[in-house]
Order: C-alpha cells, then sequence, then structure tokens
C-alpha cells in the first residue's frame, strides 16, 4: 500500500472503525481462514489439549492480595470463566491449606445482569477494608464500572457509590469520600482518552456535584489521585500525579488549599509510604543521585519541599524491577544480570540499610503481595525449567519459607539453560536467554523459537512457560528470550537508548540475537521462527521486513504495525 504521513491515499482507513461492518467481516474472514489452516492440520488437535489441560488445570497457584485481616483473589477455571472473588484467612493461605469462601462470583453476576462482567481489581477503604469498590469490565476491555461492594453481607450497597463505564481512577479519602478522575468529555479528557481533572465526589452527591480539587492539561497523558496511609490506615497525605507524558510525572501535594509540586524531576515513579517518608524511584539523574536511584521523601519532617534521601542505588549490572512497601521496609524485586534478588530497607536512625532475603537464584523473584500493616510477603520463584514455588517471607526477620510447588507440567531434564550475549551493530553486549536440548548438536537443525519485546522499561527475566515446555522443548525445540534495548534490564538507560531517532537499537539488537544463533550453530535460519506481541508484535514486523534472510517463521501478536497513525488511536498518543 502507499501511503502518505498524513493518511491521504491509504486504503486502510476502514479498518481504524473497530467495531464497523466493514472491519469485522473482514477479521472473520481472516480467523475463518486461520481456523482452517489449523484445523486441517494432524497435530493441531494434540496441541490444543495439552495447552488446554495446563492452563485450565486446577492445581494451579492462586496469587493472593491483603485484605483486612485475610487474603482475597480472583480466581478463573473452566466452571468460572469470568471469575470467582474469594477469600481465606491468612493463617490457612501461609500454612498452604487456604480455606476459600466466595466473595462474589462474576459468572452468576454476568447471567443475572446479562453483561460479560470481567475482574479489573477492587479498591478497598483500610484499615477494615469492608467496602470496596469493584471494577468491573463488561467485555474485558480498559474502561471500567465502579460500584460499591459490601464484603461482609457480599451484596453491592443499595445507592452507593457507582461510577458508569470509562477509562478512570478513584482513590477513598474516607467512608463518605472519594477523589475521582473520570473522563466525561472534551474537556476533562486527555488526547490519550484519560482524565485529568480530579474531583471530590461526597456519598448521595451527584456527578454534577462534585468539587474540582486539580487539573492538569488535555495534552497530559492522564492525571490520577493516590491517598497515602500510613500502616494503621490513617491519611498521611493527598497526592494528585499529573503524567506530563508515559512516563514523565508530577506528584502534587493537596493539602486542602492550592497543590504544591514535590521536588522531583519527572522522570518518577511512586511506590509507597513508609515510615513518614515517600518512596520514589528516580529513572534519570536528578542532584547527586543517579539515574535509578531509589529515594525517600520525608514529608513528617521537611513537608512538601523535603530533599530526597537515598534508599538505594543499583549497580552497573542491577536494575530495580518492581517496589512494594511495608509497615517499616522498602521492598525491591531486583534484577542482576536478569536474574532476580529481593532486597529489604529499612530506616537506622537517618540512614537507610538493606538485607537481603536468601531466595533461590538464578530465577525470576516476583512479589505478589506485601503487608501494609505488618512485614510479611508472599512471592514467587520460577525458571525455564524449574517450576514456580509460591514463597512466604519476613521483612523484618529476613526469614523465608515454601509454601506451595507447582507440579513439573513437562519434561525438563532433556534441556539446559544457558545465557549468552549477542554484539550489536553499534558494538553493545546483548544479553539472552538460550533454553536447548542437552544434546543440542552444532549443526543448525534444531527448531528454535526467539522472543523479544523490547520496549516500556519492561525486563524480560527466565520464566517458566509450561505450554511452551510441553508443546514446544518436549519434542525436541529450543527457547530463547532476547533481552534488548528498550527494555528495563539493566536500568533507565538501557530503556532510554533506544526510543525515537533511536529505535532501530532495538531491532539491530533482535537481529544480533539471531545472527548469534545462527553463528553458534544452534539453529539456521530455515529453523528460525520469530514471537512478539504488542510492543513485541512491532519487534517482530520490523524484523520481517528488515531481516527476512534470518527467519522463517514469524508470530506477529496483538501489534500495532501503522507507525503513520497509530498516534491517532486513543491511548496510541501516549505511547
Amino acid at each position: 500500500a502507499t501511503m502518505t504521513a498524513g493518511g491521504g491515499g491509504d486504503p486502510y482507513l476502514w479498518l481504524e472503525d473497530v467495531h464497523g461492518t466493514r472491519a469485522l467481516d473482514w477479521v472473520n474472514g481472516e480467523n475463518a481462514k486461520a481456523a482452517a489452516r489449523l484445523d486441517g492440520d494432524d497435530r493441531f488437535a494434540t496441541y490444543r489439549k495439552e495447552a488446554l489441560a495446563i492452563l485450565t488445570a486446577k492445581d494451579r497457584l492462586s496469587y493472593p492480595q491483603f485484605r483486612g485481616e485475610g487474603i482475597a483473589n480472583i480466581w478463573q477455571d473452566a466452571k468460572h470463566p469470568h471469575g470467582v472473588w474469594r477469600q481465606a484467612s491468612l493463617a490457612s493461605y501461609r500454612a498452604g491449606r487456604p480455606r476459600w469462601q466466595t466473595i462474589l462470583d462474576l459468572d452468576a453476576l454476568s447471567k443475572a445482569e446479562g453483561k460479560k462482567w470481567f475482574w479489573k481489581g477492587a479498591d478497598c477503604l483500610p484499615p477494615e477494608e469492608r467496602l470496596c469498590l469493584l471494577r468491573l469490565s463488561d467485555g474485558g476491555g480498559d474502561a471500567v464500572e465502579l460500584r460499591e461492594f459490601d464484603t461482609k453481607t457480599k451484596t453491592f450497597v443499595k445507592d452507593g457509590f457507582y461510577l458508569d463505564r470509562a477509562k478512570q481512577n478513584v482513590d477513598w479519602v474516607d467512608r463518605d469520600t472519594l477523589l475521582v478522575a473520570k473522563p466525561t468529555s472534551d474537556a476533562d479528557t486527555t488526547v490519550s482518552g484519560y482524565p485529568f481533572v480530579i474531583r471530590e465526589l461526597k456519598r448521595g452527591q451527584a456527578w454534577g456535584q462534585a468539587k474540582e480539587v486539580f487539573r492538569g492539561e488535555r495534552k497530559d497523558t492522564l492525571v490520577a489521585p493516590q491517598v497515602v496511609r500510613d500502616a494503621g490506615g490513617k491519611v498521611a497525605a493527598v497526592l494528585a500525579q499529573r503524567r506530563v507524558g508515559f512516563f514523565e510525572a508530577e506528584y502534587h501535594l493537596l493539602d486542602g488549599g492550592k497543590p504544591t509540586k514535590l521536588n522531583l524531576p519527572q522522570r518518577t515513579d511512586f511506590h509507597g509510604f513508609v515510615d513518614g517518608a515517600l518512596i520514589f524511584s528516580l529513572q534519570e539523574k536528578f542532584l547527586n543521585f543517579e539515574s535509578g536511584a531509589l529515594v525517600a521523601l520525608d514529608l513528617a519532617a521537611q513537608g512538601a519541599s523535603a530533599t530526597p534521601q537515598l534508599v538505594m542505588q543499583p549497580g552497573a549490572s542491577q536494575t530495580i524491577d518492581h517496589v512494594h512497601t511495608t509497615k517499616n521496609h522498602v521492598v525491591v524485586q531486583l534484577l542482576d544480570n536478569v536474574t532476580g534478588a529481593v532486597e529489604a530497607y529499612a530506616r537506622n536512625g537517618k540512614a537507610w540499610q538493606g538485607k537481603r532475603l536468601n531466595l533461590p537464584a538464578n530465577a525470576q523473584l516476583i512479589i505478589r503481595a506485601a503487608q501494609k500493616s505488618g512485614s510479611l510477603m508472599f512471592l514467587t520463584s520460577e525458571g525455564f525449567l524449574n517450576p514456580t514455588t509460591l514463597w512466604w517471607a519476613d521483612a523484618s526477620t529476613a526469614k523465608v519459607g515454601a509454601i506451595r510447588a507447582l507440579p513439573a507440567r513437562f519434561k525438563a531434564a532433556t534441556h539446559v539453560v544457558e545465557q549468552n550475549w549477542a554484539t550489536s551493530r553499534d558494538g553493545t553486549k546483548v544479553p539472552y536467554f538460550l533454553v536447548r536440548p542437552k544434546k543440542t548438536k552444532a549443526d543448525g537443525a534444531t527448531p528454535t523459537i526467539l522472543y523479544g519485546y523490547g520496549g516500556f522499561q519492561i525486563s524480560k527475566p527466565p520464566a517458566y512457560i509450561p505450554e511452551m515446555g510441553k508443546l514446544w522443548l518436549e519434542r525436541g525445540g529450543a527457547y530463547v528470550i532476547a533481552n534488548i534495548r528498550g527494555g528495563g534490564e539493566f536500568g533507565p538507560a538501557w530503556h532510554q537508548s533506544a526510543l525515537r531517532e533511536n529505535r532501530q537499537r532495538a531491532f539491530d539488537d533482535f537481529a544480533a540475537v539471531a545472527e548469534d544463533l545462527i553463528a553458534r550453530k544452534v539453529t539456521s535460519p530455515r529453523r528460525l521462527g520469530i514471537y512478539g506481541r504488542s510492543n513485541g508484535g512491532v519487534l517482530t514486523t520490523v524484523s520481517m521486513t528488515q531481516r527476512p534472510d534470518l527467519f522463517n517463521a514469524v508470530v506477529v501478536e496483538s501489534p500495532l504495525v501503522d507507525m503513520l497513525r497509530y498516534h491517532k488511536l486513543s491511548a496510541g498518543a501516549s505511547w
């Protein structure tokens, strides 16, 4: 197709009408072709059966959230495809024998209301967390309906808070007050389709009566309220997060008067509140801090003009993957050369001191839940050949214990994991993980899937992917994750080095990994396929068009590949 930057001469504009008859007819036609190809392949029924058995297994791990004095989670299975929101006591969950009680059955609710309700989370009022605003999506999209629910009576609150469908953000101030950022018209909606005005909504008020408390600008990405609480649930501060770009944000302290901007750079992320301090990570150099630093702002002592204090600074091979907070600790989910570690930091006088938890090495470690009122955490470990294991950990004592491991979903003993490094076009060393049969011959004959993402500062460490193991590894294949620039594997600089005019570096990195696999004679272009989704779908599309000599199969999943017009497609403006 011939296109111009303005879209003139583009014969595919009709595809942007995503609910239009012509677009959906085209989609249905393409789906019919794909279904015929798959159903016509004698192998497909077996693959589908094996994958379905894994994805609907009843002995999956149930990941927790702390709620009140217990644990809650959402659970989907063959009988409950929409999900069941359920609760268990903390003691029973920690012992590995949770006794679940249903709070809300989304399949029953969908049937009763003639909707397709999917779970998007719950915002519960501390400290009791009995009253919750349920985030429900009809059909699974990003826009949600918010409805007040009483978890004790297990019913929606009569005449309770209700906010109709939108891409909205909300937080509780008290039982009768919400802070709401909700787009309703061009007057309060950004070009990316998100809200830029925060209003205070009192119980019983109509939306038109809600008082405006903060306003950003239409050109922003979004604005969101953040009510910060201490370990007992008492409000310590109220923040307005104004995202002026996808990664750039301002944080304003709302104290009833004029908003006061905190003394922070724009590339900053908020993580929680510990021991009187707001916890942020800096994604750029600021004052005497290096990019990637984790810092604390002591509001209790200095107020909005507080100067940041260092909590920890990642080393050259490290990056902070995620940050969680407990009553007295800042808990860092760390990557070091793309494998996991967890460290807990507490304030000792004026300085912050940390300790590393004794958890499995050469694995991905994910903190699933952290207790705001105490020091307990739940987390998981996993590796390419090691099933996911659920652990408990205590941030105060650094003690850890295994709760339960997934059963092995495939035969892993035939394979081995390596971490290798490829050299990109500009000389940068790019790591990648290779999961290959132990008996691989250096003849280029091993069928290999190469996966990549390389965007939004998202890292791709080792992962237990049971359907890949069962359908691919067991049949003698190899699997590769390329940790290319644009991701977050080595901190903000690794991500920022492949943006905008430097985007080609991410594609060069991916090609370099493919070339390295071929040079090592692990595989060959005839036997190499690539896979990516979303931002990774852009990656595989570019790879297919720039370097078709390297690959013989390409999977482009949920991509956004019209680079001339993507910024005109709702949230595309923020990307």
